[in-house]
């Protein structure tokens, strides 16, 4: 991958072709996620629509133990997409340019924690199960709030009820038949919404194969190579906010 393309995947000035790559590339990883996830835990994280709802569920059941569970989870999507809030306006404000690289780093960091501990930890299910879906809720709201910055809101990775209903609009749109003629505009479909939202829902299905394939056959060392990929997106800003800092220090301690 060269690096300057790598770099304007997750660099402070945007580009609508910098977010569609990188919705698409976070919409592989959500899926990934949320496949093996549930094969850990049995549960799906990428989404909080269930989980609300089952929260609900279990309140009229009187269980309140699942209950605080499912608030668990979703206290730790809203943290995570806080986290990223808090991470780009620090680094924005300090005239860096990581500020969306970052979250991504903090999510592989936290990928690979789940992969070597839960080996581990996965006999214990009244501790490894509610921490793993709150840790896997927690990356999921990083993820989601780095592409929901950087896209103005047009894009999310996470969850495809969006998607799918935009696709849906979308396909009804080329199949109306504009009989008025000119009378009336011409009901036209958006293309390029099209496709990309077609690209975000079939990245998030192949993520979604491979990563039930991997965690079937690898088990937590499946979380590898979704690491890895999060660091190949984020690292170059990275490393240039270091090399400058570092510059910075350098010049800083030569004048003094």
């Amino acid at each position: 991958m060269p690096i300057s393309y790598a770099r304007s995947l997750t660099a402070h000035q945007r580009t609508p072709g910098a977010n569609r790559h990188l919705g698409v590339a976070l919409a592989f990883v959500a899926g990934a996620i949320n496949a093996g996830g549930f094969l850990a835990v049995r549960e799906y994280t990428s989404h909080m629509t269930g989980i609300v709802s089952s929260a609900a569920d279990h309140l009229v059941l009187g269980e309140s133990e699942l209950v605080l569970a499912a608030l668990a989870a979703l206290l730790s999507f809203v943290l995570g997409a806080a986290c990223t809030a808090i991470l780009v306006n620090y680094i924005r404000r300090r005239g860096l340019h990581s500020g969306y690289a970052l979250p991504l780093l903090l999510e592989a960091v936290l990928l690979l924690v789940f992969g070597i501990l839960g080996a581990r930890l996965a006999a214990i299910d009244a501790f490894f199960i509610p921490l793993t879906v709150m840790l896997l809720c927690f990356m999921m709201g990083l993820q989601n709030a780095v592409i929901t910055k950087v896209s103005q809101a047009e894009i999310r990775t996470t969850h495809m009820t969006g998607i799918v209903t935009d696709i849906g609009i979308e396909l009804g749109k080329m199949a109306y038949w504009n009989a008025d003629g000119a009378r009336q505009p011409k009901v036209a479909a958006n293309h390029a919404r099209l496709g990309l939202m077609a690209a975000l829902l079939g990245a998030f299905c192949i993520g979604g194969v491979l990563g039930a394939f991997g965690f079937k056959h690898l088990g937590y060392l499946s979380t590898v190579p979704l690491a890895a990929l999060l660091c190949v997106l984020g690292i170059v800003p990275i490393v240039d906010d270091a090399c400058a800092v570092l510059a910075r220090w350098s010049r800083a301690r030569r004048q003094g």
